[in-house]
């Protein structure tokens, strides 16, 4: 038996179940593994420079023939040049966290990708949808980093009414029934980022890992003290000191930040000034939020690569409170579809 949906058909995967493009997590290791597994494994690109989404590319396409995803930031100073890439390089799916331009979409179907937008609301995926979006990825509140208030089991079905293309749901997912219940639902596939996050496949190093496996259902929390969004974070002290912290002191810490980033990824000031006021233009984030921006790229990097707990942010979704163990993604994936099919047999025979 296997879970033929309108998502494999679209993207030729095997498998529903995809791995979301998590930043310094989502690396070619790991999305090289997710897409020898069956999924869809998708790269992060918004915490690479234009040369090391280079190199990750050709490492995947070296680790794995199947195909795979891109992630990319829309508003980034140099998303046409990303864009292009992925069109030279023949990557299958060019995902996005921020709704993409319409001519941004147009030109990636014209090359043959799928395009898979993040959404975090019905009205978002009919606009993409009406732009020429081939599928959306919808994330309830339960999920990990940026999310909303509306839990998954709510939101799905809101998109699945508002879009006829393929909805992959996610927040919430680490197992077989919830994809069986996603499935039955009428989503296409799950996306998931903490389970996949926890496997031995992940370059997230050990003693992270550990801080996951350790924590109950109650043990994450939302915040706007990391860059001015609701962020679904880990409960840590340094989460506990931003909680509490004021004015000033939080803007000076993001002010290091930025400085920090900019440093890292090469990006220039005009660039990121003309991001900063493409989010102003494109929401209600006020001034202050945009100068705590920079904190989640920085503060997320401590944690998840440098392994500094005291120092960084770890994004999770709630899901860490119930993962137990760390498997390979070669065993993760096809445990989940067996689960799934498991259920999705048992539910069908209560019709007799």
């Amino acid at each position: 038996m296997t879970l033929r949906t309108r998502l494999t058909d679209l993207v030729g995967i095997e498998h529903p179940v995809v791995q979301t493009g998590m930043g310094w997590v989502s690396g070619a290791h790991l999305t090289a593994a997710t897409a020898n597994a069956g999924g869809l494994g998708i790269l992060a690109s918004a915490t690479m420079t234009y040369a090391e989404l280079e190199t990750a590319i050709r490492k995947t396409k070296e680790r794995t023939d199947e195909p795979f995803g891109v992630n990319l930031r829309a508003d980034a100073e140099d998303a046409q040049q990303r864009v292009d890439l992925l069109i030279r390089e023949g990557v299958k799916v060019a995902s996005f966290a921020l709704a993409p331009r319409r001519e941004m979409i147009a030109q990636l179907k014209d090359a043959g990708l799928v395009v898979i937008p993040s959404i975090g609301a019905a009205r978002h995926a009919e606009k993409v949808a009406s732009w020429g979006a081939d599928a959306v990825i919808v994330q309830g509140g339960e999920g990990g980093g940026h999310t909303g208030g509306v839990a998954t089991t709510l939101l799905l079905p809101s998109v699945l009414d508002a879009v006829d293309i393929p909805v992959i749901a996610a927040g919430g997912f680490f197992d077989g029934r919830g994809l069986a219940a996603a499935l039955s639902y009428g989503a296409a596939g799950v996306a998931m980022g903490t389970r996949f996050l926890l496997t031995k496949d992940s370059r997230v190093p050990d003693s992270v890992k550990a801080e996951y496996l350790q924590r109950g259902l109650g043990d994450t929390v939302v915040t706007t003290k990391v860059d001015g969004m609701p962020h679904r974070v880990l409960r840590t002290a340094l989460v506990d000191a931003l909680e509490r912290s004021r004015g000033a002191a939080t803007l000076v810490h993001a002010a290091r930040n930025t400085l920090r980033f900019q440093a890292l990824t090469g990006v220039s000031w005009k660039g990121l000034i003309d991001e900063g006021l493409a989010l102003k233009k494109g929401g209600d984030r006020t001034w202050s939020q945009l100068m705590m921006s920079a904190n989640t790229p920085m503060l997320l990097r401590a944690g998840l690569v440098d392994g500094n707990t005291e120092a960084g942010v770890l994004a999770s979704g709630q899901v860490a409170g119930i993962i137990e163990d760390l498997p390979t993604v070669a065993e993760l994936v096809p445990r989940i579809v067996a689960e799934a099919e498991d259920r999705l047999a048992a539910a069908a025979a209560l019709r007799s």
